[in-house]
């Protein structure tokens, strides 16, 4: 070897030793970041399991005193320490159908028009509207649902629903009583404003990303908007709009000041929706810090696991459902 070379090994063998150093960086940078991801992983299942823990534990005197009939009673007398949670089990769920059957067609629709059907210039300012009512706390949305909203459907909309139905079957008991203006139907209607921009925002979203070529192919083809929304733009999205009206309905099942405003927080059940009753959320938020008693503060703690029990249950079938519709996708 000629000493002419040995200059080039030596530059060959340094550059070698930088890289090498560069990897172990890259390498010790790596690890450093899959083990803070893994911590925020394991920090978020402890937290769960945590929340869980205390729930079971702080519903344990109430399970044991009243057992299985704790879910199929409605007595709720905190001077005799007689409970059961089936009122604001029912209050909760009539409550959110009345506001998807309500919230998930309106928002489907918005995001139709914005998507297909709106003027260009039109959609910032009504995208920017929707976004907005996201934007406004629970507790604005009772005081609103209260003062002005009840009100006005005890005047308008609960009395013509008693006379029109009134001799209707199954529906005059659905729309019986008096017009209390609050009630099940006003606190289904105002979680059905609440959850809309959600699900909207969602949809919205979820039919930007449909292919441009796609729907210029079925208008070639002489179909119509309804058409193409009908047959492209769900079928194609359809993962995605799932998934927002599942969000906004998680929504509706928690959502705690705004019901509490306007539900009557009466723990009945009645078969008109017109009455006034209760949710999970509800009872808690009013009658927590009045709780004396163990057996008290224990069915409280148990209505909060219910409800946990109950999000989980939706959340889960809404992953299995979407899970499905992937796999049909890819078949």
């Amino acid at each position: 070897m000629t000493e002419a070379a040995l200059p080039s090994i030596r530059e060959t063998s340094v550059t070698d030793a930088g890289r090498l150093r560069a990897l172990k960086r890259f390498a010790a940078g790596d690890a450093l970041f899959r083990g803070a991801t893994l911590t925020a992983a394991i920090a978020v299942l402890v937290l769960l399991g945590g929340v869980i823990v205390s729930l079971a534990v702080g519903s344990v005197p109430a399970l044991k005193a009243f057992g299985f009939d704790f879910l199929t009673t409605q007595k709720w007398n905190p001077v005799t320490e007689k409970f059961g949670a089936i009122a604001p089990i029912y209050g909760t769920l009539v409550t959110s159908l009345i506001a998807m059957l309500i919230g998930v067609p309106v928002s489907i629709g918005i995001a139709i028009f914005l998507t297909e059907l709106c003027p260009y210039w039109l959609r910032r300012p009504i995208g920017i509207a929707i976004e907005l009512l996201a934007g406004i706390p629970s507790i604005i949305y009772g005081i609103w649902g209260l003062f002005v909203f009840a009100p006005f459907l005890q005047a308008t909309l609960q009395p013509w629903l008693i006379e029109a139905f009134a001799d209707v079957p199954v529906l005059n008991v659905l729309f019986a009583g008096p017009p209390y203006g609050i009630g099940v139907l006003t606190a289904g209607l105002i979680l059905a404003i609440m959850v809309l921009p959600f699900i909207t925002a969602v949809t919205r979203d979820v039919f930007l990303t449909v292919p441009p070529v796609l729907k210029e192919a079925a208008y070639g083809m002489g179909c119509t908007t309804w058409e193409v929304i009908r047959k492209v733009v769900l079928p194609y999205t359809r993962v995605g709009v799932v998934g927002g009206v599942m969000l906004g309905l998680g929504r509706a099942l928690g959502e705690t000041m705004a019901v509490t405003f306007v539900i009557g927080n009466a723990h009945r059940i009645s078969s008109s929706i017109l009455a006034p009753g209760t949710t999970i959320s509800a009872t808690i938020a009013n009658e927590f810090n009045e709780a004396v008693g163990d057996i008290y503060t224990s069915s409280l703690i148990a209505l909060g696991l219910i409800l946990f029990v109950i999000t989980f249950i939706v959340l889960a079938i809404s992953r299995l459902m979407l899970m499905r519709l992937e796999r049909k996708q890819g078949k």
